[in-house]
């Protein structure tokens, strides 16, 4: 009991609303969330540029999948750029910016949240349906269709993301040396506010899309088992390693996420509450910055993967690799598109015969 009053002790002292002063009332917490946000900071944005510019400038085809890439990279490149702000948050370890940054940065952090997670989603479920239906995909799936999708996609995003422009403020704190500081921290009003916004965040932003890629990927596998033509496919590869390297990232986020969630069952003052608050106001800046790595670490991936094109190629080589990456890639022939899963088939069928 003596370890939870004193746990109870430094809960109070940062401030009188557990959710105030949450993400900068630890200084060990802060000091390395602001030195994870400033590697990621200096490996992200030129990261993604590269990725970019590789796909707008080298590339000689685009297939779906380098088109949702090239919306990952855009959206990740941006939310990059934005990590100076929070940088100086942690540092400071007071909010000087404002209401209206205070909302909408935490805001665009949640659109790049649902944005990289559906992104991904997308390419599975693509995955799957080139897998699967090939010839149908290949007939039905024009790129005029595809950028529709993702149009639609962005829209929800948008609308998913915007109870973290709700429920976010500024307000004063008290450190524990009794100084008065600002905290750009969620205004939930009632416990139900919190359950809410964490929970859709968890189950809409990482469970029902890895309930979805893995799925995919079952069924991936299952047919692949069942072709009798086989050949090694690098966008399955490359697909499933940007899949596992979000998942890496953002779990401990949302299993943080949970136990703030499972602390408002409890009542006040409840010695379980107490310890699980503990948890989460001393682990959210951590948590929150492991998070932004997932944004700067698919370039690093991306480079490992096409590392066979860089001595052939140069700073075309990232190019290469989009393009060789996918079944659905096309190639214009006489004003015609031929998909390569055709033309796969089509080798095939010679070589049985």
């Amino acid at each position: 009991m003596n370890n939870l009053s004193e746990i109870h002790r430094r809960s109070t002292a940062a401030d009188d609303n557990p959710e105030d002063g949450s993400v900068v009332s630890n200084d060990y917490s802060t000091t390395v969330g602001a030195l994870i946000l400033s590697l990621v900071l200096l490996l992200g944005v030129p990261g993604n540029l590269f990725i970019v510019w590789s796909i707008l400038a080298r590339a000689r085809r685009r297939s779906v999948t380098t088109l949702l890439i090239l919306n990952l990279a855009c959206a990740d490149g941006f939310l990059m750029a934005l990590t100076v702000f929070f940088i100086v948050y942690l540092a400071m370890q007071t909010w000087v910016f404002g209401t209206a940054l205070c909302k909408g940065l935490f805001y665009l952090c949640n659109v790049n949240m649902y944005a990289s997670i559906f992104l991904i989603t997308l390419m599975s479920v693509h995955r799957l349906v080139v897998v699967v239906l090939p010839r149908k995909t290949s007939a039905r799936l024009s790129r005029k269709i595809v950028r529709r999708v993702i149009f639609g996609m962005w829209l929800l995003v948008a609308v998913s993301a915007l109870p973290s422009l709700v429920f976010r403020d500024v307000r004063e704190d008290k450190d524990e040396w009794n100084k008065t500081r600002h905290v750009c921290a969620p205004n939930h009003t009632l416990p139900r506010y919190v359950r809410f916004q964490y929970a859709l965040e968890t189950v809409l932003g990482f469970i029902l899309p890895y309930a979805v890629i893995i799925t995919s990927y079952v069924l991936i596998i299952r047919r692949l088992r069942q072709t009798r033509f086989r050949r090694k496919v690098r966008s399955e590869k490359l697909i499933l390693a940007i899949v596992v390297m979000f998942c890496l990232f953002w779990l401990p986020y949302h299993v943080i996420n949970m136990i703030q969630v499972a602390a408002e069952w409890y009542s006040e003052g409840s010695p379980r509450r107490e310890i699980l608050e503990h948890i989460y106001k001393s682990s959210r800046a951590v948590t929150s910055a492991l998070a932004f790595i997932s944004s700067c670490a698919n370039p690093v991936l991306y480079t490992f993967a096409g590392k066979s094109y860089i001595k052939k190629n140069g700073l075309g080589f990232m190019a290469r690799l989009f393009e060789g990456t996918s079944l659905d890639q096309t190639a214009t022939k006489r004003g015609k598109d031929v998909t390569l899963s055709n033309v796969d088939s089509s080798t095939a069928s010679a070589q049985n015969g």
